[in-house]
């Protein structure tokens, strides 16, 4: 996030504010992620995306050295394989569970250890910009409850772990 801008002067906090939108250059993917765990506590994360950077993922690295997440649970798209594969061995040090599918959505649920649920739906990659980027982020039980098995259906049914492909991309040189 730029130094010069606050998150709290683009966003309300979660627990008066159900449903919330922003249009703006200032705040990341990796700042909302904060953001929401500072409010709601350690918490099991899936995000989608087309693809992820390096600079992303060093985010998440101190997110969840800072023991912030129990899980975080990643699907990008299979067009990017190339780019992930390359991260693969960054990707496996900080995510456990990452997929790869016919994926362009990005989407964010975070699920509290004490059942708070947070849905993020967003236009940024998991990659670091200064574009304008918009997200709609909501505390709904249903919205989170509609994505989440949406998001779990396109894992369960619709991807490829990254660790099985990259073990047949060894094997194939």
């Amino acid at each position: 996030m730029k130094r010069s801008a606050s998150i709290d002067s683009i966003l309300k906090p979660l627990r008066g504010t159900p449903n919330q939108a922003y249009l703006s250059n200032a705040v990341q993917v990796a700042d909302i992620l904060e953001w929401i765990l500072s409010q709601v506590g350690i918490s099991e994360v899936w995000q989608t995306s087309f693809s992820i950077s390096e600079e992303f993922l060093r985010r998440l690295f101190f997110i969840c050295k800072g023991n912030k997440v129990s899980r975080i649970n990643l699907v990008l798209d299979h067009k990017a394989t190339n780019k992930t594969l390359k991260l693969w061995a960054f990707i496996t040090q900080v995510i456990e569970r990452t997929y790869l599918a016919d994926n362009h959505s990005k989407i964010l649920l975070v699920k509290s250890e004490a059942g708070d649920c947070v849905s993020v739906v967003n236009s940024q990659n998991l990659t670091r910009g200064n574009r304008a980027e918009s997200a709609f982020i909501s505390t709904d039980p249903e919205i989170f409850a509609g994505l989440y098995a949406q998001v779990n259906d396109l894992i369960t049914n619709h991807s490829v772990p990254l660790n099985d492909l990259f073990r047949q991309r060894l094997a194939a040189d």
